[in-house]
């Protein structure tokens, strides 16, 4: 029988829209005020979807305070308060589009769960726009 079972996270973060590549009013017509070029902000709600068989022993799909240290340690810690291109390594070359944290906090989790797991994210850039990874 499978279960999923979730976590629920927050963090504040800063962040521009730009593409290097692009001139500025390229920049500007496709990301407009999210290309400010003094950056803005978000308060991201971050969910965490683990799905798998209920352990028979401790009954759990996982221990909720292992998966929290997990996000607190990986993402947290890393995102939490931070501008993304400046101070976060994964979009010193990516741009730090919601689609991409999505994915980039994906990769930072999945190593830390079992094979056996289900990993999904849900991210929530404003109270109205939001992604999930994987689809």
């Amino acid at each position: 029988m499978r279960v999923s079972v979730f976590r629920k996270e927050h963090f504040n973060a800063a962040h521009r829209l730009h593409n290097p590549q692009w001139s500025e009013e390229m920049n500007q017509r496709v990301f407009g005020k999210c290309n400010n070029a003094n950056f803005h902000g978000h308060n991201y709600e971050l969910v965490v979807k683990v799905t798998g068989e209920i352990h028979p022993e401790t009954g759990y799909v996982m221990d909720m305070k292992v998966l929290s240290d997990i996000i607190k340690e990986q993402v947290l810690d890393r995102f939490d308060h931070k501008n993304l291109n400046l101070d976060v390594v994964e979009f010193q070359k990516l741009n730090p589009t919601a689609e991409n944290i999505a994915v980039v906090i994906w990769q930072l989790l999945r190593p830390h769960l079992n094979q056996n797991l289900d990993l999904k994210i849900t991210l929530y850039e404003t109270e109205r726009n939001f992604v999930e990874f994987p689809a």
